[in-house]
């Protein structure tokens, strides 16, 4: 079933006039939609989306490998082995690149908050099958916070976007058990020691009552190195939570070197909306834009 909940279906004639009036594109591929629906992205744009392919996953991290000999006999890799994640698993859909980044940027960028529904959907896919299973029973979701400077410039934060639908289809709460009362400084070249200690500085708790004996899913969008995610994950942790599992829309496929720094990665444009947050970071390890090139990180 494509995210397009309105593809292959006859329009009402209320909303056939609109797309008469109000003709549009699809703002990916730039073709006109057949359809008035929600979003403004075509079925052919959705249908391309794909989860993440690898031969060796970790089991419990998720984190995709070129061959088994970065896994002990276990599957498990050596940051999980070393106790260097916070998070107990991790359960992500599919890789950040092609149409599901375009897909992330408009959403995040773009301010389609409507893609939200479709996008959750793609990470309940992720969770495992069996809603028996261990690692699916979660009592509560708690997304990654967002410092209010960047979440006032957006307008919203996408984990939480994201999360709430994820809520809701889990039939769960939503707690707001974290807070970010630093934004984060840049991680670009920061090796991965420096990165955790860097991602935890910029986290706290808020309502530790609120997980504390309890199994949480946290969410967020983009996973990088995991810096922020383990971050969140310890102190929810420290906070009391029983479990930690970790649920994300996409992971930066790290198999291959990229070609430059992610951190300093611009977001690009696409036809139909135009992009007012330069030089926004679009991953998790996120530089915080001053307004007036004047900020002084503390």
């Amino acid at each position: 079933m494509g995210l397009h909940s309105g593809a292959g279906r006859s329009l009402p004639f209320p909303r056939k006039i609109l797309s008469a009036i109000f003709p549009d594109d699809c703002h990916l591929c730039g073709r006109a939609l057949a359809s008035f629906d929600a979003f403004p992205v075509c079925q052919s744009c959705i249908e391309k989306v794909e989860p993440i392919q690898a031969d060796c996953f970790c089991e419990r991290c998720g984190t995709p490998f070129l061959n088994q000999w970065a896994l002990d006999e276990d599957g498990v890799c050596r940051l999980c082995l070393t106790g260097r994640r916070g998070f107990d698993a991790c359960f992500v859909y599919g890789a950040y690149e092609k149409e599901l980044r375009d897909l992330i940027h408009l959403f995040k960028y773009g301010r389609i908050e409507t893609l939200a529904a479709p996008l959750a959907a793609r990470m309940l896919m992720a969770l495992p099958a069996d809603r028996k299973s261990e690692l699916r029973r979660v009592d509560c979701l708690a997304p990654v916070p967002m410092h209010w400077w960047k979440r006032w410039r957006r307008g919203f934060n996408q984990a939480e976007r994201l999360g709430r639908e994820v809520a809701k289809a889990l039939s769960i709460p939503m707690v707001e058990a974290l807070r970010r009362p630093k934004p984060s400084r840049v991680q670009a070249g920061l090796a991965s020691a420096a990165r955790r200690k860097n991602a935890l500085r910029s986290f706290a708790l808020s309502n530790p009552g609120e997980v504390a004996g309890k199994r949480v899913l946290l969410v967020d969008d983009v996973i990088t190195t995991g810096a922020t995610a383990t971050a969140c994950a310890r102190l929810l942790k420290r906070a009391g939570a029983e479990q930690v599992v970790l649920l994300a829309l996409a992971r930066v496929d790290r198999r291959a070197p990229a070609p430059f720094p992610r951190a300093q990665e611009a977001p690009p444009t696409f036809p139909g909306w135009a992009l007012n947050e330069i030089g926004e970071a679009d991953v998790e390890d996120e530089t915080l834009p001053p307004a007036d090139g004047k900020i002084q990180w503390e």
